[in-house]
């Protein structure tokens, strides 16, 4: 199948996209963040990105502009620009608004911080939109993969490499390292990792993992499995 950019599409092809069957179209999510002194601040938009198009691409559905800016306030002082949640869910609702109940609409986070608005959005929006027979689905693409995540780590790093040139390798050095804790200990970090400023006080350099082993081959394998369960969970 072919994906349909709505960059590249003009009126009377969208127009004509919503005769006969319901289509879905995928709205990725990311983020305008720190990700360590080795990738760009557009990481999790640029990841994102490309996975939507690889899905797009299988399933046929029509793949909007990336929504770049997400909630990301933890990452303070560090470098961020971040939204309140309560706009992030507005924004959303207005765009799904503009569709008019014309198309399934597969929201695709790429950014931890943005969880819990879209799952909040999701839930409020299936309540208002199951009426008209569309569905609104939200998925973080991490949830499609079998590997650990990280943040500008192993995966992360790998999955930049394949999709990118801006990775700057030699720069890339361990952060946060979890193995050997107890599990008390890493829920206590996630738990202040995702708060307001809490995670540069679990990893100095702005890195959770290990960037200095990723690989271009690793992060094509990461794509396939992801677009591979995403593909099969929104056919489902």
């Amino acid at each position: 199948m072919n994906v349909m950019d709505a960059s590249e599409l003009y009126d009377p092809e969208f127009r004509k996209s919503r005769k006969g069957k319901k289509q879905t179209i995928i709205i990725p999510v990311g983020s305008l963040e720190q990700h360590g002194a080795h990738l760009p601040i557009t990481t999790d938009s640029d990841i994102v990105t490309e996975i939507a198009s690889r899905l797009g691409k299988k399933c046929g559905f029509i793949v909007f502009p990336t929504i770049s800016y997400g909630v990301s306030f933890e990452h303070d002082p560090l470098f961020n620009i971040s939204i309140q949640s309560t706009n992030l869910e507005g924004f959303l609702g207005d765009i799904i608004e503009s569709l008019r109940a014309r198309y399934d609409v597969l929201i695709l986070n790429g950014h931890h911080g943005n969880v819990e608005s879209v799952n909040k959005f999701q839930n409020t929006m299936n309540r208002e939109y199951v009426v008209y027979g569309s569905t609104v689905r939200c998925y973080s693409y991490w949830h499609f993969m079998k590997h650990e995540f990280d943040h500008a780590g192993f995966v992360e790093t790998s999955l930049m490499l394949a999709i990118s040139d801006k990775v700057k390798m030699k720069k890339a050095k361990k952060g946060l390292i979890t193995k050997g804790m107890n599990e008390k200990e890493i829920q206590r970090i996630k738990k202040l990792s995702t708060q307001p400023g809490g995670f540069p006080q679990v990893t100095k350099n702005g890195v959770w993992g290990d960037p200095t082993k990723a690989t271009k081959k690793d992060g094509e394998k990461f794509l396939a499995e992801i677009v591979r369960n995403l593909a099969k969970e929104c056919q489902s």
